[in-house]
């Protein structure tokens, strides 16, 4: 589909799409590109490389939990398959997660304001 960022996920249960089948957020781990509830970031940028906060603090997944953003800057400056692996563990929790938290807004009767709080931290 090519659907996979949290935005476009957000966009299309919105219309009443309920299935997804997307290699996005493998493939931007893969290249760096890390969802957090605060935006995207790429820890391979400079920024991050005496970073001591973890990826994402609101983020429960064993990246978040055990590894620095200098860590994992450091593992994409060293083109370590190390980072790969713990850049997908983390967006893939983190996109379960959202899944998660969509349904039970949908169960609520409360998605449009989820999505709307969603949308205003994602976009700092």
């Amino acid at each position: 589909m090519g659907i996979g960022s949290p935005l476009d996920i957000l966009n299309c249960v919105e219309v009443g799409v309920d299935v997804f089948d997307s290699c996005f957020p493998t493939r931007n781990a893969r290249h760096n590109e890390l969802y957090t509830h605060t935006g995207k970031i790429n820890v391979e940028n400079k920024q991050y490389h005496d970073d001591l906060k973890p990826l994402d603090a609101d983020c429960t997944c064993h990246t978040c939990i055990h590894h620095t953003r200098s860590y994992l800057h450091h593992l994409a400056k060293t083109k370590e398959v190390t980072g790969q692996r713990l850049n997908t563990i983390h967006n893939m929790h983190f996109i379960l997660n959202l899944m998660k938290d969509v349904r039970a807004a949908i169960q609520e009767n409360r998605f449009c304001q989820f999505k709307k709080e969603f949308v205003e931290a994602y976009m700092k």
